[in-house]
């Protein structure tokens, strides 16, 4: 019986080590080193505070700067992030067939996409609602008041899903006026081709707030959906997701422990713990598991800062939205993001 214990526990061992030296070597990691770019999502228009680009085609973002964050992480580089533009029906056979490496795209963990999309999810780097908007002058107080009008829609995304349910649940009928591209399911609400328009809560406080009139405009108090955003890869290359994950936990953890890229070279010449210093790279054991430099998540602060850093400037009070950050904020702060262990 000792014997068969003790083989058994070697055999164990030998599984766990096989699989950490495995964890190093995904498929789309090597991939993705071996082109020199990381392909990322970006839109077939703008999508202010998330994926917008300039008349000179510079891309800024929240996720703009999340593709960044992670193309730091591999290259100690975020000029290595290349921006493809697409649309949301895009988005799923871009990355399948490779044309893009991974999804960060104001995109929610849904059933239906791991299951029969074949996706994987990384941990929410946004939670947001969805909402509705109306025209002031129709005096709606919800949107069971809207019945038999017509509600924008952004095509080929969870909200016009969840606008479905929603319709059903509180019993109405509603023209719902499904558009690819943002700009244009903006330009129809606000027209007045639309009495009311669906989308995400952010993206429409944002659209006020940019409009010719903000304040011909209010948001119901209906809420449709809780959807976390998260990052999206391939389902089978664990590793890959893996660095999706950690590139996120760096952000949040250098944000928990006051570490900004005004102040890291401080932080590694002098960490304020064990765990600091491992996770800059002052000593060594963050980055062989991944696949990735010891001073991978170092690069990821130097160039891009922490996540508070990239929030305002992207959608917060740095940016023209001025937007709180609410949910999204630090478990320690009143919000739900936690960073995982840095050990």
């Amino acid at each position: 019986m000792k014997n068969w214990t003790k083989t058994a526990l070697t055999a164990g061992a030998f599984a766990l080590t096989a699989m950490a030296a495995h964890a190093g070597t995904g498929d789309t990691l090597k991939s993705v080193q071996a082109r020199g770019t990381l392909n990322c999502p970006g839109d077939i228009g703008s999508y202010l505070g998330f994926a917008e680009v300039d008349d000179k085609g510079n891309w800024k973002g929240l996720d703009i700067e999340l593709c960044r964050a992670v193309t730091t992480a591999i290259f100690g580089d975020p000029s290595k992030a290349n921006i493809v533009p697409i649309d949301w029906a895009q988005r799923w056979p871009a990355l399948q067939s490779g044309d893009i490496d991974i999804v960060i795209k104001a995109s929610g963990g849904t059933l239906s996409r791991d299951t029969e999309l074949g996706l994987q999810f990384s941990n929410s780097y946004y939670l947001g609602t969805t909402k509705v908007m109306a025209h002031k002058e129709l005096g709606l107080t919800s949107l069971k008041d809207a019945d038999g009008g017509s509600i924008c829609v952004p095509s080929g995304t969870s909200t016009e899903q969840q606008v479905s349910s929603y319709l059903q649940r509180i019993g109405i009928k509603m023209e719902i006026v499904a558009i690819q591209k943002d700009e244009e399911v903006q330009k129809a609400y606000f027209s007045g081709r639309c009495d009311t328009f669906a989308q995400w809560g952010p993206v429409l406080a944002i659209a006020a707030s940019q409009s010719e009139a903000p304040d011909a405009h209010v948001l119901l108090p209906d809420v449709l959906a809780v959807e976390p955003e998260v990052m999206i890869t391939r389902q089978g290359d664990d590793n890959w997701v893996d660095v999706a994950n950690w590139t996120l936990s760096a952000l949040l953890f250098a944000e928990q422990e006051g570490i900004t890229s005004a102040n890291v070279d401080e932080m590694k010449a002098n960490p304020t713990s064990a765990e600091v210093g491992k996770f800059l790279g002052a000593t060594p054991g963050v980055g062989k598991g991944l696949g990735l430099s010891d001073d991978w998540a170092y690069n990821v602060i130097k160039h891009v800062g922490n996540y508070s850093e990239i929030f305002e400037r992207s959608i917060g009070q740095n940016s023209p939205y001025k937007m709180p950050r609410d949910l999204t904020a630090l478990w320690n702060a009143g919000g739900v993001l936690f960073p995982l262990v840095f050990d």
